[in-house]
């Protein structure tokens, strides 16, 4: 994956906004306020940090060593680094992100998530 189709893919779901809060080249992926995926977009190689359920986050780390670590500088029960320049198939990274969106939107209060179903 590309980071153009990183940003993309992090875009491309309901009330999504990049915000830059830490530097110019950390994107900061949020719906309403709360993060669920951070990048450098320029790095190489390629990674992110993503929400995970504690329990899948420890089988994805076993099950692909030095693709999936505990998340930098985050919580490590809750998050994950992945890289995604290559080594991982295109269809898990973007299940991975997808998972961590809504992990994110389900923690939203119930109108704002009704609302995010809303065309």
């Amino acid at each position: 994956m590309t980071p153009q189709e990183l940003r993309a893919l992090c875009l491309s779901f309901n009330a999504v906004v990049e915000d830059f809060p830490f530097n110019p080249e950390t994107s900061v992926f949020k719906v309403h306020g709360k993060l669920f995926a951070l990048t450098n977009l320029d790095a190489r190689p390629l990674k992110v940090n993503l929400k995970c359920d504690p329990e899948d986050a420890v089988r994805l780390r076993e099950q692909y060593e030095g693709l999936i670590m505990p998340g930098w500088h985050m919580n490590k029960r809750h998050w994950n680094t992945v890289v995604v320049d290559g080594g991982l198939p295109g269809r898990l990274v973007r299940e991975l992100v997808e998972d961590s969106y809504d992990l994110v939107v389900a923690g939203l209060p119930r109108g704002v998530r009704l609302g995010l179903d809303r065309p």
